[in-house]
């Protein structure tokens, strides 16, 4: 009685041919391109590596300074790096500089 050996196929040898290439070129996708939360959570990054575990605070206390200085778009930025570094107090900050309804 002979023993036959099959090995095991590779993982890639499934997507390997005409149909397999085709499946393989259908998941590509363009990941090139920077989004506006790839920028936001870079300077994030940005700013914790400069402050360390208080980054959150300076980016809120930044945030108020904006505010005071009615520049609306810094404000936005800093809120959102204060959101990205910590969400509660993003919010208690948001709920604290809208004007009330």
């Amino acid at each position: 009685m002979s023993i036959r050996f099959a090995a095991a196929q590779r993982a890639m040898s499934v997507l390997t041919g005409p149909a397999g290439h085709a499946r393989l070129t259908a998941r590509a996708a363009n990941d090139n391109a920077p989004t506006g939360r790839d920028v936001l959570l870079r300077d994030a990054l940005k700013h914790f590596a400069q402050h360390g575990l208080r980054a959150a605070q300076v980016a809120r206390d930044n945030a108020m300074e904006a505010h005071r200085q009615s520049d609306a778009a810094a404000c936005t930025h800093w809120t959102e790096i204060c959101r990205a570094l910590d969400r509660r107090m993003a919010m208690a900050l948001a709920a604290r500089i809208e004007p009330a309804d």
